[in-house]
């Protein structure tokens, strides 16, 4: 029997859809992550947008192109949302939500609309198993922020930590070079006194690379930076989620921060982390955004000289407070998504530049267009003409090319 697990959205849903297709195999199942002829489907959704919403509907269409008798199961945010709109298409049989995916393994057989109630953190996970490069950890469900754009934590519950033995236990087994730590709110993990802190000291024995998911800016502090300097091999990339650059924006969107302590939070990475790559996500269009809130974004973004930019249009979602909001018309939203991406070009070429002629670590991932490729811990995409291997190679960058580096290996 072959199976597909198909994924969208975020690394948490990539992390969910690796621990399916671990225990689909464990019951024999012959699996991929790519879409081609199987028997058995499932489709991992995402919400956070109204375009991903829409994708997350359009690929039950895409799967039964290679086989319309095949058995779709439908999970994830999207499902969550609107469970009886995905029922109702053509050979989806279950329908799930975004809650406990790892349930579905037990559910194969099920139909209709089965939801969970997400009271506690499931604890049986499938460790990803065959992974040479990367592999990505999940320690946290949930989100208690209720940003006024995002509709995930109706979708995902309130915040949730994995118990330190569960996470460790998955640790002990992985194999891979380096390891992403995760969660819907990876700052708010925190487990019977255990915080992301404490939980980063604890790793000083593993013989992987260290690498974090996004974080907030209220968890920057000493000690975390601390903990993560001691670490014997930590990737120097901070994604830190900005949203906008004007301060009225960010209170109207509920962040938790300013301007001000957003920078200083990125001072206070490059004390203990000179080199580190600082990325963040930013919205092109809220609500209330005015063209001079736009402009202090465009200016803040320069001022902090971010790696690398996530933008996108802002869509508003049913159920969130910012649906109640007026939206601004689809062309000034994408005028600013434009601005915003002609800016992120720009800030990633400074960056990637100021590393031209120096010799970085990075691990091979890949093959593009006969190049080897992969990352360097600050995140700097790396292409080189030579066969690394599999391991950590020590490169020297020699130009800007494509979205990173060309580089040859160091003598």
């Amino acid at each position: 029997m072959k199976a597909v697990v198909f994924t969208l959205g975020c690394k948490v849903n990539g992390y969910e859809s690796a621990s399916l297709v671990t225990g689909l195999k464990e019951l024999g199942y012959e699996v991929s992550d790519r879409l081609s002829f199987a028997d058995l489907y499932i489709v991992n959704t995402c919400a956070v947008t109204a375009e991903a919403e829409k994708k997350s509907r359009q690929a039950i269409a895409r799967v039964r192109k290679f086989n319309p008798a095949a058995k779709i199961i439908v999970t994830g945010c999207a499902s969550q949302k609107s469970p009886e709109s995905f029922l109702e298409k053509e050979g989806v049989t279950l329908v799930t939500g975004a809650i406990n995916k790892d349930k579905i393994i037990d559910m194969l057989f099920d139909s209709g609309v089965k939801m969970d109630d997400g009271g506690e953190y499931y604890q049986r996970f499938n460790a990803c198993q065959g992974l040479k490069t990367r592999a990505y950890v999940k320690i946290q469900d949930g989100c208690d922020n209720f940003c006024s754009y995002c509709v995930i934590p109706y979708l995902r519950g309130r915040s949730r930590s994995r118990s330190v033995g569960s996470i460790l236990d998955e640790l002990n087994s992985v194999s891979a070079k380096e390891v992403v730590l995760t969660g819907i709110n990876l700052s708010k993990y925190s487990y019977q006194g255990t915080d992301l802190a404490a939980l980063i000291e604890k790793l000083s024995d593993y013989p992987f690379r260290v690498r974090l998911g996004s974080l907030e800016d209220v968890v920057i502090d000493e000690r975390l930076l601390t903990a993560l300097k001691n670490l014997p091999d930590f990737a120097e990339h901070f994604h830190l989620s900005l949203q906008s650059g004007s301060d009225k924006v960010l209170r109207e969107m509920n962040r938790e921060y300013d301007c001000a302590a957003f920078l200083s939070s990125v001072e206070l990475i490059k004390k203990y982390f000179p080199s580190a790559a600082i990325t963040t996500d930013v919205i092109a269009g809220y609500s209330t955004e005015t063209d001079e809130d736009f402009q202090k974004t465009c200016d803040f973004l320069k001022t902090v000289g971010f790696a690398d930019i996530h933008c996108f249009e802002y869509s508003r979602r049913e159920g969130t407070v910012g649906y109640s909001l007026r939206e601004l018309p689809s062309a000034v939203k994408r005028e600013r998504l434009e601005k915003l991406i002609s800016l992120k070009r720009s800030l990633k070429a400074e960056y990637i530049g100021k590393f031209i002629g120096k010799t970085l670590t990075f691990l091979p991932e890949d093959t593009e267009d006969g190049f080897t490729v992969g990352y360097t811990g600050n995140y700097i995409k790396i292409y080189v003409k030579e066969n690394c291997g599999e391991d950590f190679t020590k490169v020297r960058l020699s130009r800007l090319y494509g979205d990173g580096a060309l580089a040859d290996i160091a003598e």
